[in-house]
């Protein structure tokens, strides 16, 4: 469970806690990375202080519980964390949610989501990119707004189909009008650097 300094963690450093775990389950378990998590999995940011896990089946969390519990994990700040990595705290989302965010697709059907690695009791994978720009954004923090700008230039994401996507995400949120103002927000700062159109800025205003 080594960290690349006190307060983040590499790509490496992710996979070799996940090695650790796998060498002693004796339990099958699928796990769907968001957030920066997934973002680091992804090689779009070199690391991250906080470390997130779909778990889609409501069993095979229940197991990673009791499993983690079990090696020395403690609940801490709505996560766990072990006394051997003691900065760092794991969260763990049952069912097909990011934070509060339900994604509109169940995320083990096949194209939605993105396989990292397999284990032997551990698959990995992680959410698409375009479902963790509406994760970040429905939550919408300045540090949600640059990792999205960055996953956008690396992802090479279609802005249009960003939009539809995210209104329709929009539609299922408790405060549609405040996610979709995120989201124009995005979208001008996208702009200012030339990333999209003044035209495409403007629909995107119009469906507020």
């Amino acid at each position: 469970m080594g960290a690349t300094s006190k307060y983040r963690l590499t790509s490496d450093d992710l996979i070799s806690t996940l090695d650790n775990w796998d060498s002693l389950m004796n339990f099958n378990i699928r796990l769907i990375a968001c957030g920066g998590t997934a973002m680091t999995l992804l090689d779009i940011k070199e690391s991250t202080k906080d470390i997130d896990f779909i778990v889609p089946v409501e069993t095979e969390y229940k197991r990673l519980m009791k499993f983690l519990k079990k090696i020395g994990y403690h609940d801490a700040g709505g996560g766990l964390h072990h006394p051997a990595d003691p900065n760092f705290i794991y969260q763990f989302w049952p069912g097909n949610q990011v934070f509060t965010t339900q994604l509109l697709d169940p995320i083990l059907n096949q194209g939605k989501h993105i396989f990292v690695k397999e284990w032997r009791h551990i698959y990995l994978g992680s959410i698409n990119l375009m479902d963790i720009v509406i994760t970040k954004m429905f939550r919408g923090t300045s540090v949600d707004v640059a990792d999205c700008t960055a996953v956008f230039i690396k992802g090479e994401i279609d802005a249009e189909q960003l939009l539809t996507r995210y209104i329709e995400a929009a539609l299922y949120d408790l405060n549609p009008e405040k996610v979709i103002k995120n989201f124009i927000y995005f979208i001008g700062k996208l702009f200012e650097r030339q990333l999209v159109t003044d035209e495409f800025l403007k629909k995107v205003k119009s469906c507020l």
